[in-house]
């Protein structure tokens, strides 16, 4: 009998991929021009110059040594690169040997989940986040706990979280900036979180280990500042994904750190090389490796995507929306205008808008909005916008 788990997984895909597949099709139906496909995160910036220059280089090197297994935890030398990156941008004094090369964001957080959780210990995560979190949770045995999103302005409601934690809490996951709100937690926000996480450690005596998911980071507008959270807390591990940054989401290529003064670092260290053993994760791309390694301190042209979001956010609040003004990443989070935000997006689809509802994200009644799309694309839709609008005004639910 196969397992019904994961059937179950592969026979509905996700609300995200639901919603590109069927905009796919309206294209084949009317024109790619004529649908206003917000639905996935796909970057639509190109890759920094420097990244076709990497590549162009490392393709004359011998193919046994661009194309060659890496060690499992990945090239030393890009390791190193990593290293020495972070400890300039964020005052860090990592090492080679706090790197552990991954195949993106998605490969980091299963293994550090995997390498944590026991079956029945807990995860804690802060609603809107992103959906796949319960799949990687429950798949490593564990339970997800989603504390409500703290509104209006998406920060973490600090007293829910401290009423959350039990004996049995042995992870926290942070996305900042955050995927799909495009919020950044601010740094009052993140102090409050690790000194709840500092007491309730030592409280239950055993530590409660805080991942950061962060393939965004560099995705920023208006000098917004992202705290670097192992300057915060010990007990901190990164999952860094280039999918954004580098505009490389194809290439499946990124990092976790693993911090010297991590508790209990001597078995947390081996648990996340034998994750990535046990989940077949080892050996990242080694031609991308080396890549990244060479653009380490790159990153694309965000100035696109602050554009989309300032003509959208202008637009959407003018004709009477209510979206939080993202400060990072590319997506806009906008109230629905029923409760419904399915039956929102079903009605959407008549102007050929499609946009994600937001149940899955753990905050109903929002919808997500990717404005990783040409600019085109976003002043060609304000008039469906306004005649969805309309619609609601004219057609009360």
């Amino acid at each position: 009998m196969i397992s019904q788990e994961c059937y179950e997984l592969g026979s509905k895909s996700s609300v995200i991929r639901e919603i590109f597949s069927y905009g796919l099709k309206r294209k084949a139906e009317i024109g790619e021009d004529k649908v206003y496909d917000f639905s996935l995160g796909n970057p639509s910036i190109p890759a920094p110059e420097s990244v076709k220059q990497a590549i162009l280089e490392l393709m004359e090197l011998p193919p046994e040594k661009i194309h060659a297994y890496s060690p499992a935890p990945g090239d030393p030398k890009v390791r190193t690169a990593i290293a020495g990156s972070l400890n300039r941008r964020f005052g860090e004094n990592f090492r080679m040997e706090n790197i552990f090369m991954t195949c993106g964001a998605a490969a980091s957080l299963n293994i550090c989940l995997k390498a944590l959780l026991n079956p029945g210990e807990e995860v804690i995560t802060f609603a809107p986040f992103f959906p796949e979190y319960r799949v990687w949770v429950e798949g490593a045995g564990a339970v997800l706990n989603v504390i409500p999103a703290k509104l209006p302005d998406f920060q973490i409601d600090a007293e829910a979280f401290e009423r959350a934690i039990t004996p049995k809490t042995k992870v926290v996951i942070v996305n900042t900036p955050n995927n799909p709100s495009g919020v950044v937690y601010s740094e009052e926000t993140i102090k409050n979180l690790c000194a709840i996480l500092k007491k309730k450690s030592e409280e239950y005596g055993a530590p409660i280990y805080l991942i950061t998911d962060e393939p965004y980071r560099e995705i920023v507008y208006d000098d917004i500042q992202v705290p670097y959270l192992t300057k915060y807390y010990d007990d901190t591990l990164v999952c860094y994904s280039y999918s954004k940054s580098l505009s490389l989401p194809g290439e499946r290529i990124g990092y976790i750190v693993i911090p010297d003064r991590i508790a209990d670092h001597e078995h947390v260290a081996p648990a996340i090389a034998g994750a990535a053993r046990v989940l077949g994760f080892v050996c990242a791309p080694s031609l991308f490796q080396q890549v990244v390694a060479k653009c380490v301190d790159d990153t694309g042209d965000i100035s696109a995507y602050k554009k989309n979001r300032d003509i959208l956010v202008e637009g959407l609040q003018r004709m009477g929306y209510t979206c939080v003004k993202p400060q990072g990443a590319f997506y806009l989070f906008m109230k629905a205008l029923e409760e419904d935000a399915y039956a929102f997006c079903e009605r959407a689809k008549k102007y050929d808008l499609l946009l994600v509802p937001s149940d899955d994200f753990g905050c109903p009644g929002y919808v997500r909005i990717s404005y990783c799309v040409s600019e085109k694309t976003i002043l060609d839709s304000m008039p469906a916008f306004e005649k969805l609008m309309e619609d609601y005004r004219t057609n009360a639910v």
